[in-house]
């Protein structure tokens, strides 16, 4: 049998005795020249100033070029449809909620739920087939277009205006007028 060799760690040093804290600060400010005195550390901050923006500001919906969003003509064309397709109880409200504000939403949402409730009723009247067959668009300013629609609703003919804001890399109806 072989022995392992034995492994003798050097001898601990005694530490001095512990100085009371009061006596450990008094020490150290007698050592410190008065001239080189510096306040204590202080830990380093990020230099960001958050009072000079709100939440909604830095997170919210954000404002977006002309160049950077596509045709506001044949967008709207689909636009106007699918809104009057939900005024008319054709299709849900919810398909147009990301691309309307939250008061054009809440317009037309309201206008599909009194339809349905009609319909429900059974005072419904009979659903003609909307056909787009005009769009003229205005562009008063970088990122917003006025646009005027004409829309054939069976025998009838109506008229439809959409301001559109350019958000987040979309258009989103911020006013909407049928006639």
């Amino acid at each position: 049998m072989t022995r392992a060799a034995l492994h003798v760690a050097p001898p601990v040093r005694a530490l001095p005795p512990a100085l009371p804290l009061h006596e450990a600060v008094r020490r150290a400010r007698a050592a410190a020249p008065p001239a080189r005195r510096v306040p204590g550390y202080v830990q380093d901050a990020l230099a960001v100033d958050f009072s000079c923006a709100s939440d909604e500001q830095v997170f919210g919906p954000q404002r977006t070029a002309r160049t950077d969003l596509p045709d506001p003509a044949e967008w709207a064309a689909r636009m106007a449809h699918a809104l009057l397709e939900v005024m008319t109880g054709a299709r849900p409200a919810p398909q147009v909620v990301r691309w309307t504000t939250p008061e054009v939403y809440a317009v037309v949402a309201r206008r599909g739920a009194l339809v349905a409730r009609r319909a429900a009723d059974g005072r419904s009247a009979r659903r003609h087939r909307l056909a787009v067959r005009r769009v003229r668009v205005c562009e008063p300013v970088d990122g917003v277009a006025e646009v005027a629609v004409v829309v054939q609703d069976g025998p009838r003919v109506r008229a439809v205006a959409l301001r559109l804001v350019g958000q987040d890399g979309k258009w989103r109806v911020a006013a909407l007028q049928v006639g």
